[in-house]
């Protein structure tokens, strides 16, 4: 929780938990991290390129064309990171978004980061901006636990048998149906019901059909400050697509190390050098 800095990737061992493996971080997807260790393994068998090319950066590339495959922009990655020294999980308290956050917090999370409320909209997508390739980098197309969401399917507010009313109830029909009282807590569906697997603007269109997963999804549209602009990139991919590259861009310069008293380039992106 560094910044854009790799620390994510980083592996537990016997004297730190690292970062991934707070609470907060357990749908990051561990074949999406392997693919950053493969890649920086196969940049760094290139004699020429050894011990040239951070995992932040890697993975801040991968990030991108994730993006692009599942039908998103690309753009251009801008370079020069290099790997945080630091990796742990007493860091991460306080620092993502939460599923129950209204937009006031939501709005001041990402502010404390230099990012703006349409940036805060723009990366929270289908995800939180957090669920793919690691912290900071979203790609709207992601998963969660059914533990995320349990208290808005059932006894709402501590109600026996109530769900939360701004809800679809279709929608809550069908996520009863996945996730059953006391499921396994390893269960996850996909964020975004109808178009998992494709970076688009399906996640604000579901907004408007009360089919945000979290809170911090739904509030989105139910209040009337950020409800324009998920309006308009429910209407306009094109437009949403340019506010996402901005953000993503920004985003990516949230606590970048440069200088060598902050960091290195890591031989293996999961442990320190």
């Amino acid at each position: 929780m560094k910044g854009c800095d790799a620390s994510v990737i980083i592996s537990s061992n016997a004297t730190n938990k690292a970062e991934k493996d707070h609470s907060d971080n357990l749908s990051l997807a561990g074949d999406g991290f392997d693919t950053v260790i493969k890649a920086k393994a196969a940049v760094d068998a290139v004699p020429s390129c050894r011990n040239k090319v951070s995992c932040a950066d890697v993975l801040a590339m991968a990030t991108r064309d994730v993006i692009s495959l599942a039908g998103g922009p690309s753009y251009a990655v801008e370079l020069g990171r290099l790997d945080g020294l630091v990796s742990t999980a007493a860091s991460v308290g306080g620092k993502l978004p939460q599923p129950n956050f209204n937009v006031n917090q939501l709005t001041s999370l990402f502010a404390s980061n230099g990012l703006s409320q349409t940036d805060m909209i723009a990366l929270s997508g289908k995800n939180t901006g957090l669920d793919r390739l690691g912290h900071f980098f979203g790609t709207h197309v992601g998963f969660s636990h059914c533990t995320r969401f349990a208290n808005r399917i059932y006894d709402f507010g501590g109600r026996s048998g109530a769900v939360d009313p701004s809800l679809n109830r279709t929608y809550v029909t069908q996520l009863q149906a996945m996730c059953p009282r006391n499921v396994d807590a390893d269960v996850a569906i996909n964020m975004d019901p109808v178009t998992p697997r494709t970076f688009d603007n399906q996640y604000f269109r579901n907004l408007q059909l009360g089919m945000g997963l979290f809170t911090s999804d739904q509030v989105l549209h139910d209040d009337a400050r950020s409800r324009p602009t998920v309006d308009n990139w429910a209407g306009n991919s094109g437009v949403f697509n340019s506010a996402f590259v901005a953000a993503i861009t920004r985003l990516g310069r949230v606590g970048a190390k440069t200088s060598r008293s902050q960091g290195n380039i890591r031989r293996d992106c999961s442990t320190f050098n």
